[in-house]
């Protein structure tokens, strides 16, 4: 398969040719500063509330949806927001747009929706 084409790093000034967004140096700066506006976990509403309400959906619902419909048992270790909510408080409760993943489902699957995890 063929390499991706470079292209200028996408930091104004930096003349670095890359395959990805930003060359490697401001690669780091751009995560450091998306962290930092992402806000933390607790900010983000995966507060105590939510590690309780996490443990009580995981115990009843104990598998991986998406091995499910490929015909593997794994047990579910992650509650995942079906529609990402993108801090909306009533999606982000909301128990219909929750489903039991492996941690490896949804780790491809937030690849696949953000483009990378958390970006």
């Amino acid at each position: 398969m063929p390499a991706k084409p470079k292209r200028p790093c996408n930091r104004p000034g930096c003349r670095r040719l890359t395959a990805e967004r930003y060359c490697d140096e401001h690669q780091r700066e751009y995560r450091q500063q998306q962290d930092r506006e992402r806000g933390s976990a607790y900010e983000r509403g995966y507060d105590a509330r939510w590690r309780r309400a996490r443990a009580v959906y995981l115990r009843e619902h104990p598998l991986c949806a998406h091995c499910e419909r490929e015909g593997r048992i794994t047990p579910s270790t992650v509650v995942d927001h079906i529609v990402p909510h993108k801090g909306d408080y009533d999606l982000f409760w909301s128990v219909n747009n929750w489903q039991p993943l492996c941690k490896p489902c949804h780790d491809r699957k937030t690849a696949r929706e953000d483009g990378g995890f958390g970006r």
